[in-house]
C-alpha cells in the first residue's frame, strides 16, 4: 500500500537576521541516517533521513530587499504564488501537484505554522493542500534521489532500489526546506533541506515465519562506503526488548557504539554503525547488518500508542451521510489538548449544527473552533478545533453532510470507484511517562526530530488519519452510449433506404423462351404424356 501524495508547503518570508562575518567560513554539511526498527508484527520499518545545509551568504541590504519583495508579492498575490509553486514542484518531482487549486487548498489558523526562522503567528501566508487520490511511484523517487549531494552512487542512498522499495507494505516520501540559524548567535542564515523516506518490509512472511532479517534481504544491496560529502553517515538498529521476557536480539557485525534515547515516552536502545569509522570496512568490503532473535517468537500483544485515531463514513443511501472520527487517549492519568484539522471537499455539504463531540458519554465542548464554509467549485470546507482529551478516554466526533450532484463533466473516468476525502490532521503535545532531556540538535540523531521534546515532559506528535472513500450520486453513463447506438441505427436504416430510392434504376425485363433446362423438362414431360410447360 502506498501512501497518498501529500503536499504541505508553508509560505512565509522574513528579513534576514544579519550578515555573516567577512572571515567566516562556509560550512555546507550533509548528514545521512538510516533507522531500522523491527515491528511487533514481524515487519521491519526503515527510515532514511538526509539533511543538507547550505551556508549561503545573505547580505543585509540585498537580502532584506529581496525578502521584502517576496513579502510584498505574497501579501498581495499569495494564491498566484501558491499556484506557481505547485506547478514548479510538479515539474521537479514529476508529480501531479499541478492539480492543486483553490478547490482543495485551505488556510489553516492553528494546525500549522511556518518552519525555521519564519516561525510566526500570521496564518494569512500559509497554504495547505492534499491530493489523497495520488500515490507515490517510481517517477517520483528518481528526482527525489537527484537532490542528494551524492545521488544514489554512494552512501546510504545506494539502498534506494526502486524495485525493492515499491515491493513493500508501506512507502512514504517527504521533502522539507526551511531557513535556520547558522550558529548560536543567529547572525547568519543557512538553508536546510531535509529528505525523509520511510518504507515497511514484510520480511516475516517472506522469511517463512522467521523475524531474522538483513540489509541484503530487504534492499538486495549492501553498504560499501559513505558519501564523500557527508559529515555524518550512520545506521541505527533498534535493539530494545519487545516484551517483558527481555527477548534478546543478536546484531552482526558488532556495532561501533550503542545509543540510548527516549522516543515517544519509551526508552530505546540502538546499535550504531558509523560508516565514517575506519573499523567498519577494515574486515569486509561491505556492510550487511543482520539481526537474529535468540528466542523464538511468542504471541505478542500489539503496543498501543498514547494518541491514535481512526475515521470512517457512516449512514446509508446516496443523499446524506456522517463523518465519524474517534480519538483515543490511552494515558492512564494525564489529559492533554489536541488540535483537529478537517478538510472536506465542497461536494460534501456539511451541516455544522449537527457537530457533536462526545467523551465518556458526555458532551465535550471545544476550547477553540474555526470553521470556513465551502463554496461550490471554489473552495473546500475547513474545520479546526481544540479539544481536551481526558485520561484513558475515547472521544467521538461526528458531523453530518449531504452529497451534491455534480455535472456530468466533473466526474472522473471511474466515477463508481468513489471520491477521496483527505485525511484529518491531529496535532498534540503528548505527555511522556519518562522525563526527556534537552539535547543538542546537531549532536542528536536525526530521527529524534520526528518527535521533538517541548519541555522534557511532553513531545510533539502530528498524526494523519486514513483518507475516506465516499460514493456520490452517479448518473448512468451508459445512456449516452445507448442513445448514440440507437440514433446511428435509425439514421443508417433511414438514410440507406432513402439513398437506394434515389440512386437505384428500375427497368422492365421482357419474357424469354426459356433456357436449356426448360427444354429438357418439356422433352421428359412429352415422353410421360404430360402437357409441356
Amino acid at each position: 500500500m502506498a501512501a497518498a501524495l501529500l503536499l504541505l508547503v508553508l509560505l512565509a518570508a522574513c528579513p534576514g537576521p544579519g550578515r555573516a562575518g567577512a572571515g567566516r567560513e562556509r560550512r555546507d554539511a550533509l548528514r545521512e541516517e538510516l533507522l531500522l526498527s523491527p515491528l511487533p508484527t514481524g515487519d521491519v520499518a526503515a527510515t532514511f533521513q538526509f539533511r543538507t545545509r547550505w551556508d549561503a551568504d545573505l547580505q543585509r541590504g540585498a537580502g532584506f530587499e529581496l525578502l521584502s519583495n517576496l513579502w510584498y508579492l505574497f501579501s498581495h498575490s499569495v494564491d498566484k504564488a501558491w499556484k506557481e509553486l505547485s506547478n514548479i514542484l510538479s515539474g521537479i518531482f514529476c508529480a501531479s501537484l499541478n492539480f492543486i487549486d483553490s478547490t482543495n487548498t485551505v488556510i489553516p489558523t492553528a494546525s500549522f505554522k511556518p518552519l525555521g526562522l519564519a516561525n510566526g503567528t500570521d496564518h494569512h501566508l500559509l497554504r495547505y493542500a492534499v491530493l489523497p487520490r495520488e500515490v507515490v511511484c517510481t517517477e517520483n523517487l528518481t528526482p527525489w534521489k537527484k537532490l542528494l549531494p551524492c545521488g544514489s552512487k554512494a552512501g546510504l542512498a545506494v539502498l534506494l532500489k526502486a524495485e525493492r522499495l515499491f515491493h513493500s507494505s508501506y512507502h512514504s516520501q517527504a521533502v522539507h526546506i526551511r531557513p535556520i540559524c547558522r550558529d548560536a548567535s543567529c547572525m547568519a542564515v543557512s538553508w536546510e533541506l531535509r529528505q525523509t523516506l520511510t518504507v515497511v518490509f514484510d520480511v516475516f512472511s517472506s522469511g517463512q515465519g522467521k523475524k531474522d532479517w538483513s540489509l541484503f534481504k530487504m534492499f538486495s544491496r549492501t553498504l560499501t562506503d559513505a558519501c564523500p560529502l557527508a559529515s555524518q553517515s550512520k545506521v541505527y538498529v533498534d535493539i530494545s526488548p519487545k516484551n517483558k521476557e527481555k527477548e534478546l536480539l543478536e546484531v552482526t557485525p558488532a556495532p561501533t557504539s550503542v545509543h540510548e534515547a527516549v522516543v515517544q515516552g519509551d526508552k530505546k536502545t540502538y546499535a550504531v554503525y558509523d560508516l565514517l569509522s575506519p573499523s567498519i570496512f577494515n574486515t569486509s568490503r561491505s556492510l550487511n547488518v543482520q539481526l537474529k532473535w535468540k528466542r523464538p517468537q511468542d504471541s505478542l500483544e500489539m503496543p498501543i500508542p498514547v494518541l491514535h485515531a481512526q475515521r470512517y463514513v457512516g449512514g446509508y443511501g446516496l443523499q446524506t451521510g456522517e463523518i465519524c472520527t474517534l480519538i483515543y487517549n490511552t494515558h492512564p492519568y494525564r489529559a492533554f489538548p489536541v488540535i483537529l484539522l478537517e478538510t472536506v471537499p465542497w461536494y460534501l455539504r456539511l451541516y455544522v449544527h449537527t457537530l457533536t463531540i462526545i467523551t465518556k458519554g458526555k458532551e465535550n465542548k471545544p476550547s477553540y473552533i474555526h470553521y470556513q464554509p465551502a463554496q461550490d467549485r471554489r473552495r473546500p470546507h475547513l474545520l479546526e478545533m481544540l479539544i481536551q482529551l481526558p485520561a484513558n478516554s475515547v472521544t467521538k466526533i461526528t458531523i453530518q453532510f449531504e452529497r451534491a450532484l455534480l455535472k456530468w463533466t466533473e466526474y472522473p473516468p471511474d466515477p463508481n470507484h468513489g471520491f477521496y476525502v483527505g485525511s484529518s490532521v491531529l496535532s498534540a503535545l503528548v505527555p511522556s511517562v519518562i522525563a526527556m532531556k534537552d539535547v543538542d540538535v546537531e549532536q542528536s540523531p536525526l530521527f529524534t526530530s520526528l518527535f521533538p521534546s517541548s519541555d522534557g515532559s511532553s513531545y510533539f506528535v502530528r498524526l494523519y488519519t486514513e483518507p475516506l472513500l465516499v460514493n456520490l450520486p452517479t448518473p448512468d453513463f451508459s445512456m449516452p452510449y445507448n442513445v448514440i447506438c440507437l440514433t446511428c441505427t435509425v439514421v443508417a436504416v433511414c438514410y440507406g433506404s432513402f439513398y437506394n430510392l434515389l440512386t437505384r434504376t428500375f427497368h422492365v425485363e421482357e419474357p424469354t423462351r426459356g433456357g436449356l433446362a426448360k427444354r429438357l423438362a418439356n422433352v421428359i414431360r412429352k415422353f410421360r404424356g404430360v402437357p409441356p410447360l
